[in-house]
């Protein structure tokens, strides 16, 4: 399933995703171009659909060359605050994102991410704020234990890191559409449309 293109409520699960992070200074899409409700850079994992591992590599290394093709800029911002989110958040929301934002950047360096927990309390990786140096550091180090990065899992990265977990203040923000089953949910909420 290309999961960023699947509608609920009327809009990509993408476009609600970007709709939620409107606020950043920069905005980087990893997967295939497609229209979408704003501006933002497009990168592409290699290989393609390697897993997220390669997207998130994809996306710091796009991030990386944003930041100096700005007017004076010889280095990525350091610290810079990057928001790692999954295309498939229908209910996450502007306030959700800054609040991710907000406590990355209360803890100081210390703690190198903040990341939404689910209403069972399972870690949400892919809803989460990291400081940037910590991530490019560690997708580096698994890319050079492992040869690479397709295929591994995230929680190679994310046991690694030294982070915060934060309760989904909506407990709907880190609700992902994984299966038809979790779309039918999420339509049935946003537009009254079910999948049988």
């Amino acid at each position: 399933m290309d999961k960023a293109a699947v509608e609920v409520g009327g809009r990509m699960l993408l476009d609600r995703v970007l709709e939620a992070c409107a606020g950043a200074e920069r905005t980087v899409v990893v997967g295939p171009r497609r229209g979408t409700v704003r501006a933002v850079s497009w990168a592409r994992e290699e290989p393609p659909g390697g897993g997220p591992l390669p997207a998130l590599d994809a996306g710091l290394t796009a991030l990386a060359h944003l930041a100096l093709s700005m007017p004076g800029a010889a280095a990525p911002p350091a610290p810079d605050i990057v928001v790692v989110l999954a295309a498939d958040l229908p209910f996450l929301t502007v306030d959700a994102v800054a609040g991710l934002v907000e406590a990355l950047g209360g803890l100081g360096t210390g703690t190198e991410g903040v990341l939404l927990t689910d209403a069972g309390g399972r870690d949400q990786p892919l809803a989460g704020a990291y400081w940037g140096e910590a991530l490019r550091r560690e997708v580096a180090l698994l890319k050079g234990e492992h040869g690479g990065l397709a295929g591994l899992p995230l929680r190679l990265l994310t046991r690694e890191l030294v982070v915060r977990r934060r309760a989904d203040p909506t407990g709907d923000a880190s609700f992902d559409c994984d299966t038809w089953e979790d779309v039918a949910v999420a339509r049935a909420r946003l537009d009254g449309v079910s999948e049988g």
